[in-house]
């Protein structure tokens, strides 16, 4: 690590913890100006991107009868990763499911969680996820350069983590001429600078809090994706979550617990981290192929390591570059 300062901004937003950690000056400013730039720039996304905010863009875009709604450049970029996640996993990864959601209970914060131990312990049999024929990611049209979405009226986005991974790299993009940074949104990470200065990344137990194994790199996105920190008691009595079976509507319950996903972007770690929780046991390891940890129902965890060597092939389909027209409003 470099001996220069180090300038760190962390504060609440999106229902949890974000950070900011940047070294050296850039296009920013200084290492202090580039991490206030970080924290200024989520803290405006929370209010534009949140479904519990009725005034948001997002809600404003949910409840437009339109068919073809004009929207932000952000905003169309993330309606753009709704259908890149879709098409990437076959419908496994949804985030149209807005009103399974709601129906399953969650319509404001949560507070404090339903226990992981009470919840597993309470949930019935164990079954991969699968995809709907039907899924809303399919109707999504977009175009970046007029800023639209095109979409059946009904048809309504979910942030939650494809957006705070468009985030992360969306700061990477703003503070990559920095020597090195780390943006932590809400559990999604993204690490880079131009000196290549390598960072530890702990993956944690969702049972315990314990580090159950520590990655480092110097360029990479991580997430996390969990039924630990977002669970609750549905009407029904029954133990409910917010990664949903896109098939049946419903909490999906899989046998994993956790995933943690490396990528060469954030975004992308998202998408890979929630559809091999979703895939369940037998199948997750396949969608780790830049590396991971999977912790299944009873704790136990496997540890999948980073290829040595990233091909050509590896990297073409996740770095994509939107049109600078794209990031205007960011």
């Amino acid at each position: 690590m470099s001996a220069e300062t180090e300038a760190i901004e962390e504060f609440d937003c999106f229902g949890s913890r974000c950070a900011a950690l940047v070294i050296g000056a850039g296009e920013t400013g200084t290492a202090h100006d580039g991490a206030l730039v970080a924290k200024r720039m989520l803290l405006s996304w929370h209010e534009r991107f949140s479904r519990f905010i009725q005034s948001s863009e997002l809600s404003m875009l949910n409840d437009d009868p339109r068919r073809e709604v004009p929207v932000g450049a952000l905003m169309a970029r993330f309606a753009q990763a709704v259908h890149t996640a879709g098409s990437i996993t076959g419908g496994l990864v949804d985030a149209t499911l807005l009103a399974d959601i709601q129906r399953a209970g969650y319509t404001a914060d949560l507070g404090e969680p339903l226990s992981l131990r009470r919840a597993l312990a309470l949930a019935g049999s164990r079954r991969p996820a699968s995809s709907s024929p039907h899924g809303g990611w399919r109707q999504i049209e977009v175009d970046l350069d007029a800023l639209t979405v095109t979409r059946p009226p009904g048809v309504m986005l979910d942030s939650g983590g494809l957006a705070k991974g468009m985030f992360a790299d969306v700061l990477g993009e703003t503070l990559a001429s920095h020597a090195s940074f780390a943006v932590n949104c809400a559990g999604d990470l993204l690490i880079g600078g131009t000196e290549g200065m390598a960072r530890e990344i702990r993956v944690e137990s969702p049972f315990d809090g314990h580090i159950v194994h520590t990655f480092e790199s110097s360029a990479t996105g991580v997430a996390t994706s969990g039924i630990g920190r977002r669970s609750w008691l549905g009407r029904d009595g029954r133990p409910a979550h917010h990664l949903l079976d896109p098939a049946r509507g419903e909490p999906a319950f899989t046998g994993i617990v956790q995933v943690t996903a490396l990528a060469p972007s954030a975004l992308m770690a998202e998408i890979r981290a929630k559809a091999a929780l979703l895939n369940g046991p037998h199948a997750a390891v396949g969608w780790l192929t830049h590396g991971g940890v999977i912790v299944f129902d009873d704790g136990s965890h496997e540890v999948v390591q980073p290829p040595a060597v990233l091909t050509l092939n590896d990297l073409s389909g996740f770095l994509h570059r939107p049109p600078k027209r794209a990031l205007q409003d960011a």
